[in-house]
């Protein structure tokens, strides 16, 4: 253990400080974004690093980016180097390097100088609705390449000396199709950087530079050491599995991936090496997304509650052939990139579910199951545009039943948009929004329910647009436990004709009246479904969770 000059009672202070920083930042860009996937979905992350790129805090919404803000400080020290000066700002989305996911997931990245000397950066990244490209939203399920995907920031500067850079700027508004929702993203997100490098500041003159310097060291040590405490206490050798992914959007032929898993009393290592290689649709990861995938995963395995930073993850190792399916290259499409990275995860999840009941559950929906939708509005001037991730059934585990409605594991600490809101902001109604009751995934402990949620298109000539991965292949149950359900749309059209279900499908055709029925799965059972006790099945029943005659089916319940 390293020797620390800052007293403890002075170190915990400041590490508090610095936590609560990254919190106001993320809440800074939430109150003063303009489009309804920031301030309502909460899909972005702030954080600051130190002066290596070594992430301290993070205030988060969507897991998934837990690996990629320390990675896009680390590409801009890369690129730029000695040249970095205060009042810089780059803009990233490079989705093979920089922490980059996709091209809508845009990344600023600003230096905090203190006294001359840098001292730390601060960083976000947050999802803009649309960046250009062939479609709207800039998200395809049939896209072949990154070109039509939209614009790539590939680290530029978009402030020099605290002067923005209005070429860029303009060049922005004139290839984005909601220019004033992503300029007005794009300011909430300098905004959440000010503030971060305004406290920063102010603890360095409270406290000293020296001593705020040595805290976040100590920080990264700290977080290094609880991770080494909880490896410690896992089972040790190696696990093996593979899996398939769906499809690519363009053919129907399932993609193997695979893991290695060597654990040892101070090193979790992922070899991912054997997994199939990039494909042609949009399904590609970056090997950062797939680092982030992991880390969330490692996080849930070890401490869940511990404060998330790069020192908790040194002992953490991924390995990715370059132009696999995790570690994706250029030109390469990366739209619907959840579709492999939550592989990530989900491997390691299943693998070692049998070795750690008490942390990890049966199988989830797993997929983002997202949702594009637009046209005319019926009230107002122009068009509007969903771009939403849906909820869906997690698994049990081997003391309580899964829980409901909920995003999957890479969204995190997100929300839906509330069908008030929809409803108002869009041009649909919102028929059905309900449970899934298909009693899928019944279980001494049963999986929690997806949901069905319907839009009525109130226009003519309107599009939808949805990636829900996890469509051939259901949920897997644990210890026991059946499988839960698959996600899956379709279109009733207003004449009653029904088309699907799908998986997938790009820019579909909606008229007035046609409906698209979006179900997401049940999550897996925990535990031989005989084993329920009868009190449970009354209460499903009464509840509604499950019929009398699945209980029957299922349960072997007769009442």
């Amino acid at each position: 253990m390293k020797s620390y000059q800052t007293n403890p009672f002075t170190y915990e202070v400041i590490k508090d400080a610095l936590i609560a920083t990254g919190e106001e930042m993320f809440i800074a860009l939430a109150k003063t974004s303009m489009s309804p996937i920031v301030y309502e979905v909460l899909d972005y992350a702030c954080g600051l690093t130190n002066n290596k790129g070594e992430l301290v805090t993070q205030g988060n919404g969507v897991t998934g980016f837990i690996g990629m803000l320390s990675f896009m400080v680390k590409d801009t020290i890369e690129k730029h180097g000695d040249s970095i000066e205060e009042g810089d700002i780059y803009i990233i989305n490079d989705p093979y390097k920089g922490g980059g996911s996709h091209l809508n997931d845009v990344g600023l990245v600003m230096p905090v100088f203190y006294e001359g000397e840098l001292i730390s950066f601060v960083a976000n990244k947050a999802h803009w609705t649309d960046v250009g490209g062939k479609d709207p939203g800039s998200m395809s399920t049939n896209s072949t390449e990154i070109f039509q995907e939209g614009l790539q920031f590939t680290c530029l500067k978009l402030f020099s000396k605290n002067e923005v850079n209005e070429p860029l700027l303009k060049f922005i508004e004139a290839n984005v199709r909601y220019p004033k929702i992503s300029i007005g993203d794009l300011w909430a997100q300098v905004a959440a950087l000010r503030t971060g490098e305004k406290r920063l500041k102010e603890l360095c003159d409270k406290y000293d530079k020296e001593v705020i310097l040595e805290s976040v060291e100590r920080f990264l040590d700290q977080g290094e050491t609880l991770s080494l405490k909880e490896i410690n206490n896992l089972p040790k050798g190696t696990f093996e599995l593979s899996d398939l992914i769906d499809d690519d959007g363009i053919t129907d032929d399932q993609i193997n991936i695979q893991i290695k898993i060597t654990i040892t009393d101070d090193e979790f290592i992922c070899d991912f090496t054997g997994t199939d290689p990039q494909v042609n649709g949009p399904i590609n990861s970056s090997y950062t997304g797939l680092v982030s995938s992991v880390r969330t995963i490692f996080l849930a395995i070890t401490n869940p509650a511990q404060d998330i930073n790069d020192g908790a993850f040194r002992p953490l190792k991924v390995i990715a052939e370059k132009g696999s399916i995790v570690n994706t290259s250029s030109p390469a499409p990366t739209s619907m990139y959840w579709e492999s990275m939550l592989y990530g995860n989900e491997l390691i999840w299943k693998v070692l579910a049998p070795y750690l009941p008490e942390k990890l559950t049966a199988g989830h929906l797993m997929s983002v199951c997202t949702v594009i939708m637009g046209g005319k509005h019926p009230d107002k001037e122009g068009d509007f545009l969903i771009v939403e991730p849906s909820v869906g059934g997690w698994g049990a585990a081997d003391n309580q039943d899964g829980d409901t409605g909920q995003f999957c594991i890479l969204d995190g600490e997100t929300f839906n948009v509330p069908v008030e809101i929809a409803e108002t902001t869009y041009g649909v109604i919102i028929d059905e929004y309900s449970m899934r009751t298909d009693g899928a995934g019944a279980g001494k402990h049963r999986g929690g329910p997806g949901v069905i949620r319907s839009y009525r298109a109130l226009t003519d000539n309107q599009f939808f647009t949805a990636s829900y991965g996890h469509h051939k292949l259901n949920v897997w149950g644990a210890n026991g436990g059946m499988d839960g359900s698959n996600n899956e749309f379709l279109f009733e059209k207003a004449d009653g004709t029904i088309e699907g279900p799908f998986g997938k499908y790009n820019q579909y055709k909606l008229n007035k009246g046609d409906k698209v029925i979006l179900r997401t799965a049940t999550g897996g059972g925990y535990g031989d479904p005989k084993e329920r006790s009868k009190k449970d099945i009354e209460r499903d029943i009464l509840n509604e969770y499950i019929t009398v005659e699945q209980a029957y089916e299922f349960y072997g319940y007769k009442g």
